[in-house]
C-alpha cells in the first residue's frame, strides 16, 4: 500500500517552491491520510571557504537564506494548512538541525545562522500549534558528501583539521544509524514539542 510520488523542484527559487507547494497541497487533500510526518532535510553548506568578513555579497547571502530558511517555512506552512487539523489524525514536523544551531563554527557563518534560525522557526511553530508535534533533530557528524566538503573546503585551517580527524578516527556516523535513532524518537513520541535533540543526547 505504499505510494511514492517524486516531485523535482529547486527550492532555492520561487518557481521551484511554487511547484513543490502545489504538489504538497494536491497530495494532502486526500482525506484518507491519517498521519502527517513532514521532514525538513533540504539544505546546503554555503561557501565555507569564506570567513565572516568575506561575506559581502547581498545576493549570495539572500540566496542562501532563501533556500535554507524561507523554503522550509513556506513548505511547512503549506503542508500543515493543506492537511488541516483532522479529528484523530496526528501531525509531526521534523527539522533536521545541527550542532551548528547551538555552537559557532569558524568559516560557517551562513550555515550556523541558517540552522539557528530554522530551530527558532520550529520552536515558534510548536508554541503556536500545540496540536502539532515538532522536533529539531541534530543527526550528528554524518559520513556524507557534506562532510567531504567540510574536510576539504572549510576556510579555517583548525576547523578543516577537526573534520579531517573525525574521518580519520572513524567518528563519522552512517546516515542509517542516525535515521534509526530519529525513528525511535518519533515512535516513542515523548520529547517536548519544539525540543532540540542531538544524536548523542538520546
Amino acid at each position: 500500500g505504499l505510494r511514492v510520488q517524486c516531485v523535482a523542484a529547486d527550492l532555492g527559487c520561487e518557481e521551484g517552491l511554487r511547484t513543490a507547494g502545489a504538489a504538497l497541497r494536491e497530495l494532502l487533500q486526500d482525506a484518507s491520510f491519517g498521519r502527517l510526518l513532514l521532514v525538513n532535510n533540504a539544505g546546503s553548506l554555503g561557501d565555507i571557504s569564506k570567513s565572516f568578513l568575506d561575506l559581502t555579497d547581498l545576493e549570495e547571502i539572500n540566496t542562501y537564506f532563501s533556500f535554507n530558511i524561507s523554503s522550509a517555512l513556506c513548505l511547512t506552512s503549506a503542508a500543515l494548512s493543506a492537511f488541516g487539523a483532522r479529528p484523530g489524525c496526528r501531525r509531526t514536523v521534523v527539522n533536521v538541525s545541527s550542532l551548528c544551531a547551538r555552537e559557532p563554527f569558524r568559516s560557517w557563518a551562513l550555515y550556523c545562522a541558517g540552522k539557528a534560525a530554522r530551530d527558532m522557526l520550529f520552536r515558534v511553530l510548536a508554541l503556536e500549534e500545540p496540536g502539532v508535534r515538532v522536533l529539531n533533530y541534530a543527526p550528528g557528524p554524518l559520513d556524507t558528501d557534506m562532510q567531504l566538503l567540510a574536510r576539504t573546503k572549510t576556510g579555517d585551517p583548525g576547523m578543516r583539521q577537526h573534520f579531517q580527524r573525525l574521518q580519520e578516527n572513524g567518528q563519522l556516523l552512517d546516515s542509517s544509524v542516525s535515521a534509526q535513532k530519529l525513528l525511535r524518537l518519533l515512535q516513542e513520541d515523548s520529547f517536548p514539542s519544539g525540543a532540540h535533540l542531538d544524536f548523542y543526547d538520546v
